[in-house]
């Protein structure tokens, strides 16, 4: 049976049902809802990637952290989105955009890339702004969708690191591309 894929299209009909119908998950007292509807409602342009967004994509992943993509201008809008929540950032957005990343943390962890452009192992350039036009859109709750990279580019951020895990969740989400396991 062919694994179910998420909609490309950054909008959805009001009212319409996400392809995948996830339902949140359970970490506690921290209120997962809440925290994608902030970020959601930002006007961040931020991508979620890593093994939080192979889980939104139904893999079989475990993560403990969310890992985030975000335009380079866009740090204080997220900032501002998740202070509410009670995250704090490590850096302020001077120090994060000389570094290229930043955490925002409380009970939670959320690293936040917000280089302009990041290589893979073999020497690719991967710009956001290349990137965030060919994003895809799941409904996570109602009136709240998680956006994540296209599944090429998410293969792409895979290739950020040499590390096996991340050998071993291309080789998933490449299965994804096929239509189901390898």
């Amino acid at each position: 049976m062919a694994a179910p894929r998420p909609s490309t299209d950054a909008t959805r009909v009001p009212g319409e049902r996400g392809i995948l119908d996830l339902e949140p998950m359970d970490t506690g007292d921290f209120d997962e809802e809440a925290f994608f509807r902030a970020i959601a409602s930002s006007g961040a342009r931020a991508l979620l990637i890593g093994r939080r967004a192979m889980a939104v994509l139904a893999l079989p992943v475990l993560t403990a952290d969310y890992d985030f993509w975000i335009a380079f201008d866009d740090v204080e809008l997220l900032n501002a989105a998740l202070e509410p929540l009670d995250f704090v950032p490590n850096k302020t957005p001077e120090g994060a955009r000389r570094t290229g990343m930043y955490a925002l943390e409380n009970s939670e962890h959320v690293d936040v890339l917000i280089a302009r452009s990041i290589p893979t192992v073999d020497g690719v350039a991967v710009a956001f702004e290349d990137v965030w036009p060919r994003r895809q859109s799941v409904a996570y709750a109602s009136g709240v969708e998680i956006v994540l990279p296209s599944l090429d580019d998410l293969i792409l951020t895979k290739r950020f690191g040499a590390r096996t895990r991340d050998v071993a969740d291309i080789s998933l989400l490449e299965a994804l591309k096929r239509g189901g396991p390898s």
